[in-house]
């Protein structure tokens, strides 16, 4: 037992007052103080480690490795090689306890349930000794009921956490097969080919993926604790939408009430509008003994909806819901609602079957990229650096992100922000690529997790869209590797087994858990995938993952793809060099260095060489590491740049473009636009361009440049566009005007030009292109084109210079070049600072004016700023 004096802990007292009260309300006590742990007594690693014997002060919620690294007892993983300094704690046991005080009123009430959030993974929970809970699931939560194991006094919790690593192996070498798909393990703790992540309910990237390390997590990592209640209990409120129109909402408040005998209470619900007007319904309800299902209808006359950022305002209402017996509150819950309608049209066409996602009616493009957790250990991230990731996802004009399904489903201060943002949430269920199992024990715990989970995420309107998972059905019939041979070994009575327990599951178990439970919401088998109408991964019919680029083929072929809708594709780069400071010493500055190749996951380190390949392409050889970090990056922008350009170009065909990936779980290479600091990338500044509301493209293809403008505006627009043809000194050499209306929600081409036509007589390796959109005398949208290569150009120095002056909120820059520059970059360091625009191009003899929002000196800025273009960054490439 725990003794408080040995510890110094201090005794959490639940001062709940007995009422006699049968009604008496609920009464919650947040377990989060006076935990500690150690290693499990007699784990093998306790030789290695002696120090782990002794009891350690935690952090609830919290993880092992993040509680060692508040200690100072483990290195910071992120940091140089020290990936492979954690492994240990991922392959041992611990053991977590705490001490609560309970009094002889709390043992009175009628209930005293335990709650434990989430638990990662495998955990063995008792109180004063005796085992209560066995958890084997990190995405569910776990109410068990203690009164009769609780006493009077000091009580002690103990919760005893397994390897999974430890537990799965030797149950994994059993197995005549091992499903395939999971990342193999550079440390030597799994056999390779013999992945035990597959059978765990348990987040995927933990194991280690393409763009992150392996960290074993383990802990309890969401929040515990212990409520009081007696004879009833609000189990669950949502607010179910039944219909909308423009005059009508018909809701449903709908109310799960627990009870412990027939009895009487009163529900009401108090629903406030986005302007702030208040509406009551309430009605008297007679309960039986168990779950109650209650639905209360309520109409909401001529309703605001919530509508994606871009086609109106996000509107929320804010619905109140109590439950009373007499004078007594024996529930409440207050939830955020949006009114919206959601489907995902799928209709035949020239193209094949189409995929739009339609809001309230309008047919949305879909804008945006792939979400990854935003850590390795998902309980040391903030609630503002969730938020700010939200936030640059909308500062840069998406619209839409996807909850990857290899990670975890996020907390709900994420749905909060999406849901005021007007940002889109396309949710996965967290099955990251592999096959599964198809046992009924493994079916019925997802089962079980994926109707809490839709439970707790119905009610935010920023969800349109359930997926059952990422990339299995493609796994299964399109990869080769370890699925293929798989499909080879076994028998075909046993490909049967596997094919009908994928289809069980991603087509009945979790589809039913949201047609079931969020009814509004539209569900997708996988992703990517024809929702089972037949093959996965087709550009007539479904949603599409692109990957020929980046496997090896040039950028330009993004050009000869057009998807129904691209949900993932991407380039990689480096982060900026303030953050590759901050894991790297000078020494390591090589992209073939230990360091940066244990800090590139892609291929087992040799990720480094294919983003060099990529450079080489189009760029050249850079000529330091500096210029290969910003060549990479330069390399990453031009292409999502194509490939964006080229799927809006080609509404309706193609009606969604969301690249991979948006963020960073550590700092390394990878395929994101905004690093694990949150600084933005060359890409991030550039999709601020090409997913405008309003822009431009230009895109060439076998000699011929197509010029479009790009329109999400809900409303058509008179606007004049200007092609312009330059030598590299700025002079005019040709130009063609015009004037259009550019209807609603389209992409019309203005023309198709020649290489011979856009250089007007002009040398092409001096002339740039230059399509600019203008409202009157003002340029609304820009952009620049090439006839060849970037590498296969003679700039000259552009001579940059900038100046700086201050300006509200911060300072603005002015930039100035002396001939044409291709990818200016301006480089502030370290500095906490965001800038309104970075990574573009100049024409010969122009000024613009970048302005930077910060709170440092004018001095510090000077001091920092440095500014680059791509002249004298490559070389000619050696053969």
């Amino acid at each position: 037992m725990l003794k408080t004096a040995k510890f110094g802990l201090i005794s959490l007292s639940v001062l709940w007052m007995a009422t006699g009260v049968l009604a008496a309300p609920p009464q919650v006590q947040v377990i989060d103080t006076g935990w500690n742990f150690r290693m499990a007594p007699g784990d093998e690693a306790l030789k290695a480690h002696p120090d782990m014997a002794g009891w350690l002060k935690a952090t609830v919620p919290g993880t092992t490795q993040s509680d060692l690294l508040a200690l100072k007892k483990l290195p910071d993983p992120y940091v140089s090689d020290n990936e492979g300094k954690v492994q240990w704690v991922g392959l041992s046991d611990w053991q977590y306890q705490t001490e609560i005080t309970v009094t002889e009123a709390t043992l009175q009430r009628d209930h005293l349930d335990l709650i434990f959030e989430g638990l990662d993974t495998f955990a063995q929970v008792s109180v004063n000794g005796q085992k209560v809970l066995a958890s084997d699931n990190m995405f569910r939560t776990w109410r068990v009921p203690v009164k009769g194991v609780l006493k009077a006094g000091v009580n002690v919790i103990t919760v005893d956490l397994a390897s999974p690593l430890k537990k799965m192996k030797p149950l994994v070498a059993d197995m005549p097969y091992v499903m395939p798909g999971a990342y193999d393990s550079v440390w030597g703790d799994e056999p390779l080919g013999r992945n035990s992540s597959t059978y765990v309910r348990k987040a995927g990237y933990h194991y280690g993926w393409d763009w992150g390390p392996r960290i074993v997590a383990l802990g309890i990592w969401k929040p515990v604790k212990l409520e009081a209640w007696d004879d009833a209990r609000l189990a669950d409120f949502h607010v179910a939408q039944v219909h909308l129109d423009d005059q009508v909402a018909a809701l449903e408040a709908s109310f799960d009430i627990q009870s412990d005998k027939v009895q009487t209470v009163t529900v009401s619900a108090d629903i406030t509008a986005p302007d702030g007007t208040v509406q009551t319904v309430k009605q008297e309800v007679s309960l039986f003994a168990g779950l109650n299902p209650i639905s209360v209808p309520v109409q909401v006359k001529n309703p605001q909806r919530w509508w994606p950022v871009g086609y109106g305002k996000a509107n929320l209402y804010t619905v109140k819901a109590t439950v009373t017996q007499g004078a007594d509150v024996i529930g409440q819950s207050t939830r955020k609602i949006g009114l919206r309608t959601t489907e995902i049209r799928r209709e035949k066409d020239q193209w094949g079957k189409s995929f739009e996602i339609v809001i309230n009616g309008v047919p949305v493009f879909a804008k945006g990229a792939n979400l990854i957790p935003f850590d390795m250990i998902p309980t040391r991230v903030t609630a503002a650096e969730q938020d700010r990731m939200l936030q640059s996802a909308v500062d840069a004009n998406m619209n839409i992100l996807r909850i990857w399904g290899g990670g975890t489903y996020q907390d709900d201060d994420v749905y909060d922000k999406a849901d005021e943002l007007g940002l889109m949430i396309w949710q996965d269920f967290m099955f990251g690529g592999a096959i599964i199992p198809y046992d009924r024990d493994f079916r019925e715990s997802t089962r079980v997790e994926a109707v809490e989970q839709v439970k707790r995420l119905r009610n935010h309107p920023s969800i349109i869209l359930w997926a059952g998972n990422n990339e299995v059905q493609t796994d299964w019939e399109n990869w080769g590797g370890g699925t293929a041979d798989l499909k080879k070994s076994v028998s075909p009575e046993e490909r049967d087994r596997l094919v009908t327990g994928m289809v069980r599951m991603f087509d009945q178990v979790l589809r039913g858990a949201v047609d079931q439970n969020a009814p509004g919401t539209p569900y997708w088998a996988s992703s990517p995938s024809t929702d089972y109408d037949g093959a996965a991964d087709q550009d007539t019919d479904g949603d599409r993952h692109y990957w020929s680029v980046w496997g090896g083929k040039p950028v330009e072929e993004y050009l000869k793809v057009t998807p129904r809708f691209m949900s993932e594709y991407g380039l990689q780069s480096f982060p900026v060099m303030a953050t590759i400071k901050a894991f790297a010493s000078d020494k390591d500055m090589q992209p073939e260095a230990p360091v940066m190749r244990a800090h590139q996951k892609y291929d087992k380190g040799n990720g480094n060489k294919r983003l060099m390949l990529y450079i080489r392409n189009n760029y050249g050889e850079p000529k330091t590491f500096g210029d290969f970090v910003y060549l990479s990056q330069l390399m990453q922008a031009d292409g999502i740049e194509l490939a964006a350009s080229h799927h809006r170009a080609s509404r309706p065909q193609t009606m969604g473009s969301m690249y991979w990936q948006l963020n960073d779980v550590w700092p390394g290479a990878s395929w994101a636009s905004v690093d694990y600091y949150g600084r933005w990338k060359a890409l991030q500044f550039r999709t601020r361009h090409f997913y405008a509301p309003l822009t431009v493209s230009l895109l060439r293809k076998d000699g011929v440049t197509d010029a479009h403008i790009l329109s999400d505006l809900t409303t058509e627009m008179a606007l004049t566009w200007r092609l312009r043809t330059l030598d590299f000194s700025g002079k005019l050499l040709n130009e063609k005007t015009g004037s259009t209306t550019v209807a609603a929600l389209s992409s019309p081409l203005v023309g198709s030009y020649s290489d011979a036509e856009l250089l007007s007589g002009g040398d092409a390796k001096t002339t740039q292109v230059v399509f600019e959109l203008l409202d009157g005398d003002k340029v609304v949208a820009k952009t620049f084109g090439y006839t060849a290569a970037t590498k296969a150009l003679d700039w000259i120095d552009p001579k940059l210079a900038t100046a700086i002056k201050p300006a509200a909120g911060g300072f603005d820059i002015t930039v100035t070049s002396k001939a044409a520059a291709r990818g200016v970059w301006l480089d502030i360091g370290d500095l906490k600072a965001d800038l309104s625009d970075n990574s573009f191009d100049m024409t010969g003899a122009e000024t613009l004016t970048v302005h930077v929002k910060t709170d440092v000196s004018l001095a510090t800025l000077k001091k920092t700023l440095k500014v680059r273009s791509y002249y004298g960054s490559a070389g000619p490439v050696a053969n």
